[in-house]
């Protein structure tokens, strides 16, 4: 049998040959490391469902925050857990400056300065009693308009405590529209906005209900989006761009692939996809167990996402993977 002039092999003969025909990369600047600061702990925290993973204290989060960057990644997400007696209906001990997450976002921002971008997460659940994403409305119900003003409450406290980048996760509609007013008439028009514009109601979010503390009974299935909707996850896209998203994000990112990819195909601004804590459990366990090779299985899963159009990935082995790939 004759073999074509062009054989693909060839390009594979040495690892300098694969580098150089490489078609994605995967380097730090593309990962972003989320983290859990909890109030009320004096010392950090494992979370049990993701191991390797804690709630950190005010102190060693900026001991964690500074290792993290120093391996070249391309920012830090940041996660505020109160103590139960400090939740109540509204999420008021968010919006407080001497909330957990708003010091701890000083904190960094004293230390670090700009020399990584410092994102929060512009939600209501790990402050709320009830667990949901916004206000309840007396029938129970999520009342989008009331907590799109409370939305706007946390991105100015967020932005005046150092944060860089807002990242509204509660899939409310008109959120991003309500942030970028409101941060503008704070004076924090530099304050950009990574949208979670296609957030889905996924079992892959487990863990990272233990990671916050939630008091969620229930679901977020009236304001997440129902998982087979991929038309409805690109309008969602679409109308975020459209109020002033700066970045628009996937979430989850392994079983929303396609999403990433349409999403990317369409999108003028950056496309960021979260490797949720469920995606981080399962390959944690599989690697403990001994069926998988962690970092192997890691940055293939990565690259997968880098592949699928994803500018940015939010994961929680972006310190790991940075030192990898160094």
């Amino acid at each position: 049998m004759a073999f074509p002039r062009h054989r693909p092999r060839r390009q594979r003969t040495t690892p300098a040959l694969r580098r150089l025909v490489a078609q994605t990369s995967l380097e730090p600047r593309h990962l972003v490391l989320p983290m859990f600061v909890a109030d009320g702990i004096a010392e950090s925290a494992p979370i049990l469902s993701m191991p390797g993973v804690v709630q950190h204290t005010r102190d060693s989060l900026r001991r964690a925050a500074a290792d993290a960057v120093a391996t070249g990644i391309g920012g830090l997400m940041l996660f505020g857990v109160p103590c139960d007696e400090d939740k109540d209906p509204t999420g008021s001990v968010g919006v407080d400056p001497d909330g957990i997450l708003n010091v701890a976002l000083r904190d960094l921002a004293a230390d670090l300065g700009d020399a990584t971008v410092l994102m929060a997460d512009t939600c209501l659940d790990e402050f709320t009693d009830h667990g949901h994403c916004g206000v309840l409305d007396a029938a129970g119900r999520v009342d989008n308009d009331q907590t799109n003003r409370r939305y706007v409450e946390l991105a100015v406290a967020q932005a005046n405590s150092g944060a860089h980048v807002v990242g509204p996760s509660g899939m409310m509609d008109g959120q991003v529209a309500a942030i970028r007013d409101g941060l503008d008439a704070a004076g924090y028009s530099d304050t950009a906005i990574l949208a979670y514009a296609a957030k889905f109601a996924s079992g892959f979010y487990g863990p990272f209900r233990e990671a916050v503390a939630s008091s969620l009974q229930g679901d977020r299935r009236t304001y997440q989006q129902d998982p087979g909707n991929a038309r409805e996850a690109l309008h969602e896209v679409e109308l975020d761009i459209e109020e002033g998203a700066d970045i628009v994000m996937v979430k989850p990112a392994m079983s929303y692939l396609d999403v990433v990819r349409a999403a990317a195909d369409i999108s003028p601004v950056p496309v960021a996809a979260y490797q949720v804590s469920g995606e981080y459990s399962m390959i944690t366990a599989a690697a403990n167990n001994g069926w998988i090779d962690l970092r192997t299985v890691v940055l293939e899963s990565l690259t997968g996402i880098r592949r699928a159009g994803a500018d940015i990935v939010l994961t929680y082995w972006a310190a790991d993977a940075a030192r990898w790939l160094s």
